[in-house]
């Protein structure tokens, strides 16, 4: 199968199409094959660290599928529906200063995607939600691509996407230093986990197809992270003013409101996939678990 313009428009290297090959075309006939026996549209949920790939991988599935299946594909990310900054700046006075920072679970339009949701199962036109990761802030509603509705498939894919909450006991001690010094009281961690346990698993529940990228460990994540804001940078233009471009020090402390349902999720998450992809620290797949 020839896949040499899909590697170009994502300007990928051509190791990727062995890796394609192995293990994601396999994935894909599967979801093919799940969609042919379900009600459409189907909904894929899709798990990976920060800097896992899970975004190209979503990209590669769109195009297979769409291209070598003829199927209509729609991809969403968690990070598209998250709160404008004024809606968090709320939060941060309301419940606590952290949540002023886009991320963690709290800091979503839930309700936005709920009904994005419910209009993909319906016929008609539907808006995707865009978020502007360089400002801070959605793009314009004016701005958002349009997709004709019901799709075959939606895949959705997030960092935090399919966890699920923590007990009272495990959120007591602090997982790092961000926690232990701006959340002492664990005001924090204790909303975020709340807001995970109830409002996003009824996202999660509408999931029928769980895929996970497994990162070996939390500590892979800021040099995965550092990769991410500097392909940013490249894009946008560091040199420009008001570009939300992190530094290094930055990431460091950014990704530290990450730590806790990252690793919540490695340990927990496998369990609930379909499939879960093992990577190294080079992000190479070493092997992949499938449900049986």
């Amino acid at each position: 199968m020839d896949i040499s313009t899909f590697l170009a428009a994502h300007q990928l290297p051509d190791s990727y199409r062995d890796i394609a090959l192995k293990w994601f075309t396999p994935l894909a006939d599967e979801i093919f094959a799940h969609q042919e026996s379900a009600k459409k549209p189907v909904f894929i949920g899709v798990n990976g660290c920060q800097g896992s790939g899970k975004s190209t991988l979503c990209d590669f599935l769109v195009y297979y599928l769409s291209q070598h299946k003829k199927l209509n594909i729609v991809s969403l990310s968690l990070d598209d529906f998250y709160l404008d900054k004024s809606s968090r700046n709320a939060l941060a006075v309301k419940v606590h200063p952290l949540l002023a920072t886009r991320g963690v679970p709290g800091t979503h339009d839930v309700e936005l995607a709920q009904q994005t949701f419910d209009r993909l199962r319906g016929y008609g036109t539907v808006s995707i939600p865009r978020f502007n990761k360089a400002i801070d802030d959605p793009y314009p509603v004016v701005d958002w691509p349009v997709i004709h509705s019901p799709p075959d498939v939606v895949l959705v894919e997030g960092w935090c996407w399919g966890v699920s909450s923590q007990s009272k006991s495990q959120l007591l001690e602090p997982v790092n230093i961000l926690e232990r010094d701006e959340d002492p009281l664990g005001i924090w961690r204790s909303y975020v986990n709340k807001q995970l346990g109830e409002s996003y698993q009824a996202l999660f529940d509408q999931m029928s197809f769980w895929i996970m990228l497994k990162a070996p460990s939390f500590a892979q994540v800021y040099n995965w992270r550092k990769e991410q804001e500097h392909k940013l940078a490249a894009k946008v233009g560091a040199s420009k003013p008001h570009t939300g471009i992190m530094t290094d020090l930055e990431i460091e402390r950014f990704i530290q409101h990450y730590q806790r349902l990252t690793e919540h999720s490695l340990e927990t998450l496998p369990a609930r996939c379909n499939y879960v992809f093992h990577l190294d620290e080079t992000r190479q797949i070493t092997k992949v678990d499938k449900a049986v």
